[in-house]
């Protein structure tokens, strides 16, 4: 009989519902799940270097910052590296803000290609950079001497990434990556003292994307502004309309056709060759936008004595034969001209930068089987960002460096945006925007003629727009190389003086 009560006791403490006191408590669970998280590890070095030809005492920092909910509970680690003057701080002294694109690519491109205190050395003539070691050596082109610089890995790049049972894809989109970029610049300077110091942020490929969208969150998303001083766009991608590789968009066809003419000047395919890339350059954009331009939007109503007068120029500019192009209805496509351009010398070319030569399985077939201008400097890059930080700097947290790559199903709907429906991704609108709300901003814009990733007249074409002032606070700087034109050591010197400049002329 007791047995039977026990049972049935115990079935009827079962199916009754559970007390207040029984529920699980969430706050002690997020409470503990926080405890879980290690603090932020940084490592804080000293060091000092020549820059712009100025001796530097700086700071080094590296390490975590940590986003917290309102509860303050972590959500998230970003990975920087601040290089700061060592001294009484200049309330004068710039900061500057840096990341690198992708999306999904850490900031160790233009960290330890361009503007850090450190760089690796790789072939300036593009050629391959081979096997290790690799040459790392102190930067003479870093902007330490004009400005602290802080390098920033957003979530799922470097060592950055989500903490706890935080999913990842909250950080990952347009949006979302820019409001995590923003925060972590209000945290910074929270944390320096810097909130009065002239700012500049800026970026490589996405990273010019990613600038725009920061903008718009720095000061334009609420009353809470913090004010830029400069946007440094390198190899701009901003419309991706020009991007869209889908039937019936001509535009991409324009905006490429330049960058064509400039790789076909380059590779010696070209009758008559003018005396600098500039000239034959100038010549391509104006046939782009007027003739060719016309030709293209009148689709099928192109008579077949327009269609004739077309093509001998098109094959001009592009270095391929009027037989190809006449097969591809005038329309060449990037991975088509990759393959096409040399394919009588056995060679193709690179994407990222169309001066690096590839040797595919066999000189058949559509597209490259890879990029050259990739493979050949990727593993430079690697071994130099993981030697950098974890011995130079003494941060090495057990993590894998994510160079490119980790991150997947990125959010690129920005809803209704500025003046604009969600059909495709344009940021350009948020720098037009800031330039008229802000009369002291100023955008510095980079292009590589030799870059197929973000060709330089769709940069030209997406800050061209109604609603982006022209006033000449948007300054133009052109380079003989590719997307990464640092990698050639002469437009590293101009890169590196060039922005050192726009900088000074606050």
């Amino acid at each position: 009989m007791k047995l039977k009560i026990a049972l049935a006791l115990g079935a009827t403490l079962i199916a009754a519902p559970l007390t207040a006191q029984d529920k699980p408590d969430t706050k002690s669970e997020a409470k503990a799940e926080a405890s879980a998280i290690p603090p932020p590890t940084v490592s804080i070095t000293r060091h000092s270097g020549t820059f712009g030809g100025t001796r530097i005492n700086y700071r080094a920092i590296a390490g975590d910052t940590y986003l917290k909910d309102k509860d303050g509970k972590p959500l998230a680690s970003i990975t920087s590296y601040s290089y700061i003057k060592e001294g009484p701080v200049d309330p004068k002294r710039p900061v500057s803000f840096i990341w690198n694109g992708g999306p999904g690519s850490g900031s160790l491109w233009l960290h330890m290609g361009a503007f850090g205190p450190r760089r690796v050395v790789i072939p300036s003539d593009a050629k391959d950079d081979g096997a290790p070691p690799y040459p790392i050596v102190e930067n003479a082109d870093s902007l330490l001497d004009v400005t602290d610089i802080v390098f920033i890995d957003p979530v799922g790049t470097g060592f950055s990434r989500a903490l706890g049972k935080t999913d990842p894809k909250d950080y990952w989109g347009v949006t979302k990556d820019a409001k995590s970029m923003a925060e972590f610049i209000r945290l910074w300077l929270n944390e320096h003292g810097r909130w009065n110091a002239p700012k500049f942020i800026g970026g490589e490929s996405y990273g010019t994307t990613r600038s725009a969208a920061v903008i718009n969150q720095l000061e334009g998303a609420g009353f809470t502004d913090v004010s830029i001083n400069g946007i440094i766009l390198i190899s701009s991608i901003l419309d991706f309309s020009a991007a869209a590789d889908v039937p019936g968009n001509e535009l991409g066809y324009v905006t490429n056709l330049p960058s064509m003419a400039a790789t076909a000047w380059f590779h010696d395919k070209v009758a008559n060759k003018p005396a600098t890339v500039e000239e034959f350059v100038a010549e391509s954009k104006a046939f782009a936008i007027g003739p060719y331009a016309s030709a293209l939007l009148k689709g099928n109503a192109l008579t077949a004595p327009e269609r004739q007068a077309i093509l001998p120029q098109l094959a001009r500019y592009t270095g391929v034969s009027e037989a190809y192009l006449a097969r591809a209805d005038l329309r060449l496509s990037p991975g088509r001209f990759y393959k096409e351009l040399l394919r009588d010398r056995g060679q193709t070319i690179g994407r990222l930068d169309t001066r690096y030569l590839g040797k595919d399985y066999d000189d058949a077939g559509e597209e490259p089987d890879n990029d050259p201008s990739f493979y050949a400097i990727d593993g430079a890059y690697t071994a130099a960002m993981n030697q950098h930080s974890r011995e130079f700097l003494n941060y090495s947290p057990d993590l894998t460096y994510s160079s490119i790559g980790g991150v997947r199903d990125w959010d690129w709907q920005i809803g209704g945006g500025p003046r604009g429906g969600s059909g495709y991704l344009n940021v350009a609108p948020y720098i037009g925007k800031a330039l008229r709300e802000n009369s002291g901003l100023r955008v510095f814009v980079g292009q590589g003629y030799y870059d197929f990733a973000t060709p330089f007249f769709g940069a030209e074409y997406s800050l061209n727009r109604t609603g982006i002032p022209n006033d000449g606070r948007i300054s133009w700087h052109w380079y003989h190389a590719g997307h990464m034109m640092y990698v050639r050591d002469e437009d590293l010197r101009k890169l590196s003086s060039d922005i050192r400049a726009f900088i000074r002329a606050r």
